[in-house]
Parts: C-alpha cells; structure tokens; sequence
C-alpha cells in the first residue's frame, strides 16, 4: 500500500469520510454551498478551510452556516474577519456556534473541533462584503443515518 493511500485510510479511521471541495471564489456578500448533505443525518467530526488565493484588503466579516433542507438555518462558526489572508492560512470550525478559528500560512495547529450534527441540507460559507481570493474545502464526517453522504457543492 503507498505511503498516500496509508494516511488516507488511518484520517478515515480517526476522522470518517473526507471530502475535499476544490479552491473557488468567496461569496459576494452572500452564502454559497460548499457541502451536500443527503439521505440523512452526519456528524462532522473536523470542517477546515484553506487559503488557496490572498484574501482583498477589505473587511469581511465570515461564518459557516447549517442550511437545512427543512428548518431554519444556524450558525456553527461565526464571526471572523478574513480582511488580507494570506496563502496558507487555514480556517478551523469549532462547531459550537462561536467564532471561525483562522490561523497565519506556516503557523503550527491543533484542530480543536467540536463534532456537529448536519442534517440534510447543505453547509454554506457566508462572508459579508465583496473580496476576491479563494478557498479549499475539507470536511470529515461519519454518517448518522443509513445511506447519508456528504458531497462538495
């Protein structure tokens, strides 16, 4: 077994399934699917971002939002200005609703997450102004409900 496929089956096995979204733009003063939901429940054990393309001099403020298919939507991190990031920073998700973790590119982490429950639905990434720059997307989770996947939007 190569050394790629090694680490992949041992994050499945601490983390779950991964998902990885390729790098695209910010939303525009909007939220934007980054992750499907369907067939069911999951439970997000790690959801990370990382800055694929500098983040505009602006002020942006950014969060991560459940958005149920049926049901009102939530915030599962909120509140982070990602005004100049550069390439490299990561975006952690704690999961309890606060603040959208960022680290500097080339600083050490420990991803400090709290697992979340997702239902069906999508998990979008909403910023409040207008900047240009890119994100990738990676999400582990384990499935709660027979059948239920988890997609890249």
């Amino acid at each position: 077994m190569n050394t790629a496929l090694l680490r992949k089956k041992l994050a499945e096995i601490a983390l779950g399934f991964r998902v990885d979204k390729a790098a695209a733009n910010l939303p525009q003063t909007a939220a934007a699917a980054i992750f499907t939901i369907a067939t069911g429940r999951v439970l997000v054990t790690l959801l990370i971002g990382e800055v694929t393309t500098i983040i505009q001099t602006q002020a942006n403020t950014t969060k991560i939002t459940i958005n149920p298919t049926t049901g009102t939507s939530g915030d599962v991190a909120s509140g982070l200005d990602i005004s100049a990031d550069e390439v490299g920073t990561h975006y952690i998700v704690e999961g309890d609703g606060t603040a959208l973790v960022g680290t500097n590119a080339g600083t050490g982490w420990g991803a400090v997450s709290l697992p979340f429950i997702v239902p069906i639905g999508g998990l979008d990434l909403d910023c409040s102004a207008s900047n240009t720059g890119q994100v990738k997307w990676t999400v582990f989770y384990l499935p709660i409900d027979d059948g239920a996947v988890v997609t890249a939007a």
